[in-house]
């Protein structure tokens, strides 16, 4: 078991709802507090003197739709459970020991924004003044911050990043890439295609990890309730992405529609090949030419009008056919969870909790423009998967259609799931969500990603038997 040396039930998942007022601070604590109650974790789960760290969604300040300071609620992990969760540790740890809060978010953020519209800074000056001698830090990990315009980078900041340094994990033959067919055309977070692949070539599997996280004692996971372009559902697992140093280096699709081993595209249509072509080859041209990239914002725009806005045409891997990024996020968890701070096998497991953020979800273009979801709803469990699984039947979508959910139950090395599906139980204060994944009744119905819908919910048919004419290119608005 994952969390073997504390003899924790890794296949048990709470999930409890709270009252209406989503936004008061003592109802948001006591629902946080209620819901890990319910798991009956150990007194030795945090102990005194342990490093404590807290890893938040803070994926972007704002819906990309909407930029403003009171756009973030439905996006990034809601200050009040981060506090909430806070505090829980802190008394833990009985005066002695550190809590650090981090996460990478994209590259294009402003963390800056995210610290004023969440308001961090006055948080941690609460938490100490109730926890004067626990030692409270926050982190931004990442080692550039990028500023676009109208998603064309223009300019790039270096950054301290993790002040504990970084973490080389080389996963190799037991990386999920290993045998994959779409190696030596896999896409990063960049147009910087060259360095992905070097990273993923062959047998040589490589992730380049912050180390603040890996050194962890204790790690608590906080992610936000969502739907996801590229893998469904984004929560335990995928808030992993959160603790990378070089987001480059994590594949996210494969370049071509799937009759050409590709997962960019749903299908080769004309319209897709033009722009493969074109928007690559000004993409190959300004990969070294950054003082050159303003030209492309209004090529970009062009772009736009001519193959239709990300928002309602499915490109980059954003659709149910992506067969990369959910191997990326389960290579991430095996670094996390089989290798420390110094990249070496762990000695002794990491202590592991997940408490999901779905006070206010967000559903249907997520995870970076999706639609506000209220819900009042806390989950936490202490193995991501089992976690995972919770979380995709309450959003009323099949997990077994999932690919990173399906496949985290068939990994072949360094297996770090150590239940079957039907171990898993919840604990509720909500009739009907209590026992096994099939007992569950009345989830919430998110409606997915665009690219996802008549794919993953429960009473849709699987994605092959999915009518063609649903996987164009092109979804009306």
């Amino acid at each position: 078991m994952l969390n073997a040396q504390n003899n924790l039930p890794d296949s048990l998942v709470a999930a409890f709802t709270g009252p209406d007022n989503y936004r008061a601070a003592n109802a948001v604590f006591n629902l946080v507090n209620q819901t890990l109650a319910a798991l009956c974790l150990p007194a030795p789960f945090i102990q005194p003197g342990d490093r404590v760290v807290l890893k938040p969604n803070w994926v972007k300040e704002h819906d990309e739709r909407f930029p403003g300071p009171d756009q973030w609620e439905h996006v990034v992990t809601h200050p009040l459970v981060i506090e909430a969760v806070a505090r829980w540790a802190a008394e833990k740890l009985h005066n002695k020991g550190s809590i650090t809060i981090c996460d990478a978010p994209q590259t294009d953020s402003s963390f800056a924004k995210i610290r004023d519209y969440c308001g961090l800074d006055q948080m941690l000056s609460r938490l100490q003044v109730v926890f004067p001698k626990i030692e409270f830090a926050l982190l931004d990990l990442r080692p550039e911050e990028w500023s676009a315009i109208d998603g064309v980078t223009v300019s790039k900041t270096r950054l301290p990043g993790d002040p504990s340094g970084n973490t080389h994990v080389r996963l190799d033959s037991a990386s999920e890439f290993l045998g994959y067919h779409g190696q030596g055309r896999l896409y990063g977070a960049s147009y910087d295609m060259a360095e992905t692949n070097a990273k993923h070539d062959g047998k040589r599997h490589e992730y380049l990890l912050c180390r603040t996280p890996m050194d962890a004692d204790v790690f608590i996971n906080l992610p936000k309730l969502k739907t996801h372009k590229k893998v469904g559902v984004t929560c335990a697992l995928k808030n992993l992405v959160g603790i990378n140093a070089n987001k480059n280096w994590l594949p996210h699709h494969t370049e071509g529609a799937p009759d050409q081993g590709g997962d960019q595209f749903p299908a080769t249509t004309t319209r897709a090949r033009l722009e493969h072509a074109w928007m690559g080859a000004a993409k190959r041209w300004l990969k070294d030419r950054h003082a050159a990239s303003r030209l492309f914002v209004p090529i970009k725009k062009f772009g736009r009008l001519v193959f239709g806005d990300t928002q309602n045409v499915i490109r980059s891997g954003n659709w149910h056919g992506n067969d990369t990024c959910w191997r990326m996020v389960l290579d991430l968890n095996k670094c996390f969870f089989f290798f420390d701070g110094l990249g070496q096998p762990r000695k002794k497991p990491i202590r592991y909790l997940a408490v999901v953020d779905g006070i206010i979800a967000g559903e249907g273009n997520g995870p970076m423009s999706p639609d506000a979801k209220p819900c009042g709803v806390i989950l936490a469990g202490t193995h991501p998967v089992a976690v995972d699984c919770v979380a995709a039947t309450l959003m009323g979508f099949d997990w077994l259609k999932l690919r990173l959910l399906r496949n985290s139950f068939a990994i072949r090395k360094m297996n770090f799931v150590h239940f079957q599906p039907d171990k898993i139980q919840v604990v509720s204060n909500k009739a009907g969500w209590s026992g096994t994944l099939d007992r569950i009744c009345g989830p919430f119905n998110f409606r997915p990603h665009f690219g996802w819908i008549g794919a993953i919910e429960s009473n849709s048919p699987p994605p092959e038997a999915v009518p063609a004419r649903s996987r164009g290119t092109r979804v009306q608005s």
